[in-house]
């Protein structure tokens, strides 16, 4: 149900595929278990602030900044809705927005909007590491070095791996680069580090990366399949069971005390930002490639924080 009135909520709104519009809708009213935000940071992971709390909404109250957890029940491990404007539902790049409270966690003091709009890939990042079960001596290899995989690389960093190495693969190189073969890359990898990692994150989804962290992977360790990619892929399933080489897949989102003891700093990850207004803006610079995380700021108040 909306408001009624004059429409005051800027929408970012999906038409079908590869068609974005920005359009004026009435400001939502939140049901019994929402909460009504000011939209504040977005960048896939959102935040905002309270400005309205359903009947019975307890634990949240207007004026608290919250981090939004975008799917709704079990989604690592039963059906999901998400909320990143991904039919039928347009998400949550507009001024307003309304989510189920349990949802939303508060953020400390300390931590800021961009701080907490990342969030979610850090969560990911860790979660991928307690998959893994690294350790303080473990040599780990992250294939991919974009939002993921770069957080991926700090938590690795913070939780004190032996040695860490990233790889990345951009798009104006992957005709050379195809032209190895999986165990080519392997043991490229394996001579950069001397050995064959005891962990490796694959934030690609690339089916030649997950072909190649396979081979890479030392005997007995664990590949963490991080990065989504095609629903079926070839993969070296003998190689992997004849070494015992762990698979594991991650969707599960997790983290906000490392961000407030400040034991990672992923402000550095921010490299583009814009208005609601450019929004559409966005989305040609990052299937450039040309950023690492390209942040959009929903509060016209407010641009920097």
């Amino acid at each position: 149900m909306a408001v009624k009135g004059k429409p005051e909520n800027l929408s970012l709104v999906v038409h079908g595929p590869g068609d974005l519009r920005l359009e004026n809708y009435p400001i939502p009213e939140p049901d019994p278990h929402e909460v009504l935000l000011k939209m504040h940071s977005v960048g896939i992971c959102a935040l905002g602030t309270v400005v309205k709390v359903g009947s019975l909404v307890k634990h949240l109250k207007p004026g608290d900044r919250v981090a939004i957890e975008p799917g709704v029940d079990r989604y690592n491990l039963s059906p999901t809705i998400f909320f990143w404007a991904t039919p039928p539902d347009d998400g949550n790049l507009c001024r307003f927005y309304k989510h189920n409270a349990n949802s939303c966690y508060k953020l400390p003091d300390n931590v800021t909007f961009e701080e907490g709009a990342l969030i979610e890939p850090l969560s990911v990042g860790i979660h991928a590491y307690r998959r893994a079960g690294v350790t303080l001596s473990n040599k780990v290899l992250v294939c991919g070095a974009g939002p993921i995989g770069l957080v991926c690389l700090l938590v690795a960093k913070t939780m004190g791996a032996a040695q860490v190495v990233v790889t990345d693969l951009s798009a104006s190189r992957l005709s050379k680069v195809s032209k190895e073969t999986p165990q080519e890359v392997a043991s490229k990898v394996e001579g950069l580090l001397g050995c064959k990692p005891e962990v490796t994150i694959e934030c690609t989804g690339a089916e030649a990366w997950i072909q190649a962290g396979t081979y890479i992977t030392c005997s007995s360790g664990t590949l963490v399949l991080v990065g989504l990619g095609s629903e079926m892929n070839t993969v070296p399933l003998l190689n992997a069971a004849v070494r015992e080489v762990d698979m594991k897949g991650v969707f599960q989102y997790l983290a906000i005390s490392m961000l407030a003891s400040k034991t990672v700093n992923v402000k550095p990850l921010v490299t583009h930002k814009f208005p609601l207004e450019k929004a559409l803006e966005t989305f040609k610079i990052s299937k450039k490639g040309l950023g690492v995380k390209v942040m959009i700021k929903c509060d016209t108040n407010d641009q920097n924080s």
